[in-house]
C-alpha cells in the first residue's frame, strides 16, 4: 500500500484547508491510500501552537486533523535509518535539522512511503521519495 507521510508544512496547510494539499490529500484517501505524519512532526507542530496567539482553537483544529490521519512512530527501524541518513548527509556535507532527518528516517522505514513536503531540503536525501503537493499532481494523477 502506498503512503504519504506529511511534513509539517503539509499538515499545516491540510489543517488550514489549503486547496491544491486539501485535493491531493482527498485523492490520496479516495485512492486507498494512506496519509499521515509521524511524532517528530506532532512534537515540532504543537510547539509551534503553545506560542500562537489562537493556541486553544489552533490546538483544536490540529487535533481535528490529527484524527483525519495516521501517525508513525520513530521505531527502531526509523533509528537505524536515520543513522545512515545522517551520516551520509555528513559525508556530504550536506547539513539538516534533526526533525527533517527523522522524518525521512520514519518515510525510509516505511514500504512504499513518500514525503509530502515544500521544504526543498528533503529532496536531498539519497533515496527517499519526495513530492510537493502545493504545486504538483497528487496521487491520483502519479
Amino acid at each position: 500500500m502506498k503512503r504519504f507521510l506529511l511534513d509539517s508544512n503539509a499538515v499545516n496547510d491540510l489543517m488550514r484547508r489549503q486547496d491544491n494539499v486539501l485535493g491531493n490529500y482527498t485523492d490520496a484517501r479516495r485512492g486507498g491510500f494512506r496519509v499521515g505524519t509521524c511524532e517528530p512532526i506532532v512534537a515540532e507542530i504543537l510547539a509551534g501552537l503553545e506560542m500562537s496567539t489562537n493556541r486553544d482553537s489552533n490546538l483544536d483544529q490540529f487535533r481535528r486533523t490529527l484524527n483525519e490521519i495516521t501517525c508513525w512512530p520513530l521505531d527502531r527501524a526509523a533509528s537505524h535509518a536515520y543513522g545512515k541518513i545522517a551520516a551520509e548527509l555528513r559525508r556530504i556535507g550536506r547539513p539538516m535539522q534533526t526533525i527533517d532527518i527523522m522524518l525521512a528516517a520514519i518515510a525510509m522505514s516505511l514500504d512504499n512511503c513518500t514525503v509530502v513536503t515544500c521544504d526543498s531540503d528533503l529532496f536531498a536525501v539519497p533515496g527517499l521519495s519526495v513530492v510537493n503537493w502545493q504545486n504538483e499532481p497528487g496521487p491520483a494523477k502519479d
